[in-house]
């Protein structure tokens, strides 16, 4: 058993200014995919220009952050956005669901290819890529503010979180999926997207993945308490939201490598 390394969840104090590791995470993937996106913009059969980078990652930040906390609100239903509209902004509160906020950057990217004449599918493999470091970063703010632990366990590195009531040994599920949906999804999408591939098939790759990696590591993940399992006495609400992600992004390769066999 591990004892939960105390961090502040507070990055840095000026004045009455607070900046929180939290929000620092999303700072950081926007950073890391800004970067990566230059890089990327540089290979021949990139569709997106260096110029176009800046506005492609200010159109998915807006995405992240609209759809994550509106997501949230509906998928997890964590109160009314209504009431408080502000609370969209306030990252470091925590709130944000991913599926939500994947959402929010498909319609972002839908956007931005129609004002900057880009294919869509050409455009959405282009970000496969850039998106999984983020998400890593993402949960590494998750642990820092103890929030999405795990389910009790009796492994040498189950960890107790001083947040938890009940003071049980848990699964660290949060550096789970740091590691699968962040990590391991990069390097796969990285590795894939060296080499030409049918177009949507890195964009169907990118669902397929972060589904599979996300249902597995929901079995180590406490449910949300106010909500349980959602299906079958097992199933949770990140699994059940990850079924159509793993369905059509099986059917969007599948349907990629068909269309170019027929090219």
């Amino acid at each position: 058993m591990i004892h939960y390394p105390q961090i502040d969840p507070v990055a840095l104090s000026l004045g009455p200014i607070s900046i929180y590791w939290y929000g620092l995470t999303y700072v950081g993937g926007l950073i890391f995919a800004w970067w990566l996106g230059k890089r990327r913009a540089q290979l021949a059969q990139s569709p997106v220009s260096e110029e176009q980078i800046d506005d492609l990652i200010f159109y998915a930040a807006l995405g992240i952050v609209a759809g994550g906390r509106i997501g949230y609100a509906l998928f997890y239903g964590a109160g009314s956005l209504w009431d408080d509209p502000l609370r969209v902004f306030r990252l470091w509160e925590g709130g944000m669901a991913f599926h939500g906020g994947f959402l929010g950057v498909v319609i972002a990217m839908w956007l931005f290819s129609r004002h900057q004449k880009i294919e869509f599918g050409a455009l959405v493999d282009f970000i496969a890529p850039l998106a999984p470091v983020g998400l890593a970063l993402g949960r590494i703010g998750n642990f820092i503010n103890q929030e999405l632990w795990g389910r009790p366990a009796d492994v040498p590195w189950a960890m107790v979180f001083p947040g938890d009531p009940l003071g049980l040994a848990r699964h660290p599920s949060q550096l789970y999926q740091f590691a699968m949906e962040g990590i391991l999804l990069f390097f796969v999408l990285f590795w894939y997207t060296r080499s030409p591939r049918p177009h949507w098939s890195a964009a169907g790759l990118f669902l397929l993945g972060y589904g599979l990696f996300r249902s597995f590591a929901e079995f180590f993940r406490e449910p949300d308490a106010h909500i349980g399992f959602d299906a079958l006495g097992w199933m949770t609400r990140g699994q059940l939201l990850s079924l159509p992600m793993i369905a059509i992004g099986a059917a969007i390769m599948i349907w990629a490598y068909r269309r170019d066999a027929k090219k």
